[in-house]
């Protein structure tokens, strides 16, 4: 495992030392053992092979003594630089971007999810496609007809690579229009979406498990979860959420995988509530807070437009005092507003409490109340209010049934749409009945 450390490198807020840690477990990830692992320093990339003429013969010793099945580098290469690299070293050479596709690959198990892979991969490998390769060198014979040549093996290969990304976008837009009428179908049922975001192995899916009794596969490891997976959640007050879980996001993230992925990325930009999840005991954690921050912003997500609540997790492997006092701060009033982060530790259950109250807050404050009046006979709209609102309060009379419905704006025209005036808003400076729970 090499590390490229560049001298004119601007994020002081890394140690080389932790970027090569990273690389280490971005290749534990797919079952590889790492035999050695080394920082190259550089000032200057170096065209032909991006590390300097010294470094590439100490590691070719290295090659010679450990005969490595393969050499990552935890760096971005060109084509070229790769090619001489593996001549240099006799050994596969991948970079950065490889070492990432190949974690993805394995870990997506959802139709959508490997096309995804694929298309990045393709998309990857269609820039390796140099005219230096041997076996792309060979003509392949045309009938003459037009007395040329005919097709040289990488026109060859760059058309069937074309060809396959047309028709894996043609489905993956498919895929996004199915997705689409699932979320459309999910806005006819008043639960608003909350999507957890995070840097890879955070703790996102061990929370995800822990608030849904769900089954999704939680590891200490880099990008454990790739497919996204939603489930019900019933909060304190009794509000129904759809609970999401990401895939992981990471420093220096290909930008090929941001587009590909940018399907299952949309639960994110269609979310109603955004959850960040943080590794607060991680010792980079404002680090990797900084990386999340951006790739929202590359998806079009900004921190002042949207309701973003930062999840300080593994608060468990915190000293107990620093551990109390973020838990007392949770159970102030002043932790309860908008804006503010939450800790927890998904491992242990705690703190959990708080953040549910939390989200019951935030997507209280988007309600209204409505007081619904139905005859006796109207068994069908009762029903109707009941699947798409949240009822605080019913009675019954021998004139009818009277209720009191929590719901947010667009779900407040759909009542006054279905009946008219049988609804009356209660106006903010009236008293709000308390919500039972």
């Amino acid at each position: 495992m090499l590390h490229v450390a560049r001298k004119t490198n601007t994020d002081a807020s890394r140690s080389e030392k932790s970027r090569l840690e990273e690389a280490i477990a971005l290749t534990a990830a797919i079952g590889l053992e790492v035999a050695h692992g080394l920082i190259a320093s550089i000032a200057k990339p170096t065209p032909a092979t991006l590390i300097g003429t010294g470094k590439v013969q100490e590691i070719k010793a290295l090659c010679a003594d450990l005969e490595p099945e393969v050499v990552i580098v935890n760096a971005a290469l060109t084509p070229v630089q790769q090619r001489n690299l593996e001549r240099a070293w006799s050994s596969k050479v991948l970079d950065r971007t490889a070492l990432i596709l190949e974690i993805f690959g394995e870990r997506a198990h959802t139709r959508e999810g490997r096309l995804q892979v694929e298309l990045a991969h393709l998309t990857y490998q269609r820039s390796r496609l140099v005219r230096s390769w041997t076996h792309l060198e060979r003509q392949r014979g045309g009938f003459g007809f037009l007395g040329g040549p005919g097709e040289t093996q990488i026109e060859t290969d760059r058309r069937l690579i074309g060809e396959r990304i047309a028709k894996i976008k043609g489905e993956l837009e498919e895929v996004k229009r199915t997705r689409s009428l699932h979320r459309r179908a999910r806005k006819r049922v008043p639960y608003p979406i909350v999507a957890l975001v995070g840097y890879t192995n955070a703790g996102k899916s061990t929370l995800f498990n822990r608030l849904t009794s769900a089954e999704v596969l939680a590891k200490d490891m880099l990008f454990a979860t790739l497919d996204p997976t939603m489930r019900g959640l019933k909060l304190p007050s009794g509000r129904r959420i759809i609970l999401s879980d990401t895939v992981g996001f990471i420093a220096d993230l290909p930008t090929q995988l941001v587009a590909a992925f940018r399907a299952t990325l949309e639960e994110v930009l269609e979310a109603d509530l955004i959850l960040h999840v943080r590794d607060l005991a991680h010792e980079e954690s404002d680090a990797q807070k900084a990386d999340v921050v951006k790739i929202l912003k590359e998806l079009g997500i900004d921190e002042d437009e949207r309701i973003i609540v930062e999840v300080l997790n593994k608060i468990d492997l915190l000293e107990s005092d620093v551990r109390q006092s973020l838990l007392s701060r949770n159970r102030a009033k002043d932790a309860m507003q908008t804006g503010e982060s939450v800790a927890v530790s998904a491992l242990t259950s705690e703190g959990l409490e708080s953040l549910l109250k939390l989200l019951d807050r935030l997507l209280g404050s988007r309600e209204q109340t409505l007081r619904l009046s139905l005859t006796p006979d109207d068994g069908a709209g009762l029903a109707w209010a009941h699947a798409n609102g949240r009822v605080l309060e019913r009675r019954s009379t021998e004139k009818g049934t009277y209720l009191v419905i929590a719901a947010d704006p667009p779900t407040i025209e759909k009542f006054t749409a279905r009946f008219g005036r049988q609804i009356k808003i209660v106006e903010e400076d009236q008293p709000r009945r308390a919500i039972s729970s």
